[in-house]
């Protein structure tokens, strides 16, 4: 390493130490208050004020994302470097992926190499990425044009081991929905369509032909309405699954083949199946 790099690596590094704690405090404010998808409108304010101080412009709304923010410093040029901040929270868990801790080294790292950017070419950006847990937020970003003059880009990540690359799976959100007929379940069950045996016979077929798919090839899910009450047959059920492969080739050959589960479930039941992919396509 020259001498010069050390000097602005060890530069960096002391301003990081510097503002520890409170980057420390940042961290755990955003995690006792985690915020959903496309809701982080208070975590996103924390990171934006931080970076605000420490020099940064900042611009809100970036790709049209309420909650999602670009911060600049130095002249625009090349090469342009992103650092990626995510905030977003999981359902009903909180920040259990340690997504505070993304967005907090993040703006370390940001803070860092501003200690040392006078004597650097180029741009340094911070990217806030709202909705990575749900709502792919990055792909809209990246559908916006706000990557396009962006010539590398990293984030990272918390693991139980170090790693420089990590390899990631092609993934689609998919709703599946039946449609049955209510009736009472004791005195008219004949009159009713159930739309629970519907979604129950998709978990069985799905845990099925798990055995036939590649090792690379992940599909789960949770039911997110499965009725309202024992004694009525359910007139609607919904459930959300994760479809992943090693490419999005293989990825939505199991897709169709969670449509054609469904669509048998659908009709040896009598309900109306719809399946809606949703972010990731």
């Amino acid at each position: 390493m020259s001498t010069e790099l050390a000097d602005l690596k060890a530069r960096a590094m002391a301003r990081i130490d510097e503002v520890s704690d409170e980057l420390a405090e940042l961290a755990l404010d955003i995690h006792a208050n985690p915020e959903l998808a496309f809701k982080e409108h208070r975590s996103s304010g924390l990171l934006v004020d931080a970076l605000r101080r420490d020099g940064f412009d900042v611009s809100t709304g970036t790709g049209g994302l309420e909650t999602a923010f670009r911060a600049e410093y130095g002249s625009v040029g090349k090469p342009t470097v992103a650092v990626l901040a995510e905030y977003d929270a999981l359902p009903g868990i909180g920040h259990a992926c340690g997504h505070n801790l993304i967005c907090t080294a993040a703006i370390g790292a940001a803070i860092g190499v501003h200690a040392a950017a006078p004597e650097l070419p180029g741009q340094l950006l911070v990217l806030g990425t709202p909705a990575e847990e749900g709502g792919g937020g990055k792909v809209l970003l990246a559908r916006a044009g706000v990557f396009d003059e962006i010539d590398a880009a990293m984030m990272f990540h918390p693991a139980t081991r170090n790693m420089v690359r990590r390899p990631s799976k092609a993934m689609v959100r998919v709703t599946v929905e039946f449609h049955g007929k209510a009736a009472h379940a004791s005195s008219a069950p004949d009159l009713g369509i159930n739309a629970l045996e519907a979604m129950i016979q998709t978990f069985v077929a799905i845990n099925g032909m798990r055995q036939h798919l590649r090792k690379s090839a992940v599909i789960h899910g949770v039911i997110t309405d499965g009725g309202k009450a024992a004694n009525i047959i359910p007139d609607y059920t919904s459930a959300q699954f994760s479809v992943r492969g090693n490419d999005y080739l293989y990825r939505d050959e199991v897709l169709a083949r969670l449509r054609a589960v469904v669509e048998a479930a659908a009709h040896s039941t009598g309900c109306r199946g719809v399946v809606t992919p949703g972010w990731g396509t």
